[in-house]
């Protein structure tokens, strides 16, 4: 039998088969066979990584905004030129499927989009003669060396909420993602290194967690974005912000749905099923939790029972496919625990998922589970399952949901479906949740806003991505200005009358 293929590091604009002798198995999520295995990176290869960015990071700096712009703009190109190839190698590792991975490519090429604008984003302001003779006026200057540590859920477009925006700003980065799918981060690191982006300006790292704890404690890292489970998110936080660098660390989540009875419940339906089971419900914005109130949860369980049971789970490359597998033997087993749990706790199993079996892929199946009559106490519904569970809860009025909602330690993304503009309104302000959707059952927001929970979903004061993704990578500058030159002795402090 062939070895498997290795998926090496990607630094000083080559790949690099790394120093540390470890490597991990990379698996085919529908067919449960390792058929790559990724380097994992040691104390030797993160200091590579980091002096090479280091020594890229001065020379980026000073180039000039018209050279990024244009680096940007033929990487966007690259990227639209290469969205299927990259689809495929998000499939072959994740096992979400493939349109739902061309998905993905396209809301991070939103991003490089965003970035491409950075002449504009980087504009300061400017106040003539705030005091006689004097000027005053702001700069936004880069970090320097800045890392980012992201998950397997989304391999492509995490990173390009960070390294497009960080880049642009004149920054350095070291990208190390989930070491379950490698592949596609060094694809878009090889990309942007075709694009005219110099060598060490982006270096992709692969690693567990000593690999992060590392990144963190470096004195030449300056800045580190995390996004990934809450318990990490918090640990990941205390340490940086401790080794004296800016962290942005979003966490999980428990997303609500919340259907009010004057809903359209079919629309209600398809929205529930779309956003709970799509990419098996490995997403941070999937609707785990159904809020049905008043009269309506009979109907609306029905109608989310019969979508669930016909969705088409098979791999991801099947044309005929809805939902895929999950992506590792662990994160099945951890699900199939938690819908064992949850029928123990007395929830009412409608739509049972263990056992789903494809033919000939002897991969990581769990197919869509569904929940009725699930209480707050139950783990199913306090923890975050990152699977294709969905819980419906029952309440009687908008107001017990919406206690409900702001009652869970997360609040990070959370939708309601009704025709009343003014219940819309009274939800969009009332509840404690970073995204709200109104009739939009996942509402991730375009590039050029930003993306961010609150509470246990984020450690941190800037979201992802948009301007406060700009304001994070760099720091401001504040000039006071004369000319020409004041002759003269003043202790005073000065009031600019």
């Amino acid at each position: 039998m062939n070895s498997p293929q290795l998926v090496p590091h990607y630094i000083d604009g080559a790949r690099t088969p790394g120093t540390a002798g470890r490597t991990a198995p990379v698996f085919d999520p529908a067919t449960g066979v390792a058929h790559k295995e990724v380097v994992l990176a040691g104390q030797s290869d993160v200091d590579l990584a980091v002096a090479s960015a280091g020594k890229a990071a001065a020379g980026w700096a000073e180039s000039s905004l018209s050279q990024r712009t244009r680096v940007l703009f033929a990487y966007r190109q690259l990227l639209h030129e290469h969205r299927r190839e990259l689809a495929e190698l998000i499939t072959a590792e994740h096992g979400k499927v493939l349109d739902d991975a061309a998905g993905e490519v396209q809301r991070g090429l939103e991003v490089v989009e965003f970035a491409c604008g950075i002449p504009h984003l980087l504009k300061g302001e400017h106040s003539e003669q705030v005091s006689r003779g004097v000027d005053a006026y702001s700069v936004r200057h880069p970090l320097g060396v800045v890392a980012g540590v992201t998950p397997f859920n989304f391999p492509v477009m995490v990173p390009m909420w960070m390294f497009p925006i960080a880049v642009a700003c004149g920054n350095a980065f070291v990208l190390k993602p989930s070491e379950r799918d490698p592949s596609a981060p060094v694809r878009l690191a090889e990309l942007f290194t075709a694009a005219g982006l110099p060598d060490g300006v982006l270096n992709v790292l692969h690693g567990d967690a000593a690999a992060v704890h590392a990144l963190l404690d470096h004195p030449d890292v300056t800045a580190v974005s995390f996004v990934g489970s809450t318990p990490i998110a918090r640990q990941v936080y205390a340490r940086g912000t401790a080794a004296g660098k800016r962290v942005q660390a979003l966490g999980g989540a428990k997303n609500h749905m919340v259907v009010l009875p004057d809903a359209d419940l079919d629309q209600a339906a398809d929205a529930a099923v779309s956003a709970g089971f799509g990419s098996a419900g490995e997403r941070c914005m999937a609707i785990s939790a159904v809020v049905a109130v008043g009269d309506i949860a009979d109907d609306l369980v029905a109608g989310i029972a019969e979508r669930a049971r016909s969705l088409r789970t098979l791999p991801g490359t099947d044309p005929m496919a809805q939902m895929g597998p999950l992506v590792t033997a662990a994160a099945r087993d951890r699900v199939v625990s938690y819908v064992d749990a949850g029928e123990a706790a007395g929830a009412t199993l409608v739509v049972d998922g263990r056992g789903h079996a494809v033919s000939g892929h002897d991969g990581f199946w769990v197919g869509p589970t569904v929940f009725d009559h699930v209480r707050t106490g139950m783990s199913i519904y306090t923890d975050e399952i990152f699977g294709p569970v969905l819980s419906v809860l029952r309440v009687d009025t908008l107001d017990e949901a919406i206690a409900l909602v702001n009652a869970n330690p997360y609040g990070n993304g959370t939708a309601v479906y009704t025709g009343d503009g003014l219940a819309a309104r009274e939800y969009q302000r009332r509840v404690h949740v970073g995204m709200v959707g109104i009739n939009v059952p996942i509402p991730v927001p375009m590039a050029y806003y930003s993306f961010g929970g609150w509470k246990d979903s984020l450690f941190g004061d800037t979201h992802a991505h948009g301007t406060q993704g700009v304001h994070f990578y760099t720091r401001a500058k504040a000039v006071t200005a004369r000319w020409p030159l004041h002759h003269g002795i003043d202790l005073g402090f000065p009031a600019h009358a």
